[in-house]
């Protein structure tokens, strides 16, 4: 009888998983589940090659939010979702280079995930957030900070999350999975184009007004 249980009980224990997820990394797991599919890869076709970004879908429809000098001055334009299909976006609305906004829109027979705004009057120094884009041609990267500083002067929320180019157009989340920002630039003065910890995000309310 013993030898039964015992077997019984090696049996069960081979389906019990061998790793568990703390609190963080559950809170990372379920934000990146809930907004990535709603995430984008932008390719523009330049005069000198091409420009690459990220995006987000504000409406299932297909508008999508992403900073203008992804897209520059090209008229062509791909997007790419999540799932790997490819759409051509048009500009529908350019915003000046303070703003650096611009709604693109892709059309497809099935309505598409979407991202969920968050109030970036809220935004306070030392919340942690996270980032996902499309940096250097890899899809759907998350990466992870906490808001390092408030440029109100600038009307930017600073942030040592990894940005990097591509992912410019891409959002910055609150651990609600809210866009607070949508990444921006990082500041390199030494013309490095990687990430070195400083990094902008555009205030997701300026977002709002665009939307209007």
């Amino acid at each position: 009888m013993k030898r039964v249980v015992l077997s019984l009980v090696l049996f069960m224990s081979a389906f019990i998983p061998a790793f568990s997820y703390d609190s963080d990394e559950i809170t990372n797991i379920s934000v990146y589940e809930k907004i990535n599919p709603a995430i984008v890869a932008i390719d523009a076709k330049i005069k000198n090659g091409t420009s690459s970004g990220s995006g987000c879908i504000v409406s299932s429809k297909g508008l999508i939010l992403t900073s203008s000098h992804v897209v520059l001055e090209s008229n062509e334009i791909t997007v790419r979702t999540s799932d790997g299909s490819e759409y051509k976006a048009e500009v529908v609305k350019k915003t000046g280079k303070d703003n650096d906004l611009t709604l693109l829109k892709i059309n497809s027979d099935k309505p598409f995930k979407t991202i969920v705004l968050g109030n970036s009057a809220a935004v306070k120094v030392g919340q942690k957030v996270l980032a996902i884009g499309n940096p250097f041609g890899f899809n759907g990267t998350l990466t992870q900070g906490i808001v390092s500083r408030i440029d109100t002067k600038r009307n930017k929320i600073q942030t040592d999350a990894a940005i990097n180019p591509g992912s410019s157009g891409g959002p910055l989340l609150n651990t609600s999975g809210e866009v607070i920002g949508i990444n921006q630039a990082i500041y390199n003065p030494d013309n490095n184009t990687s990430n070195i910890g400083i990094g902008f995000a555009i205030p997701i309310n300026e977002a709002r007004e665009v939307l209007k």
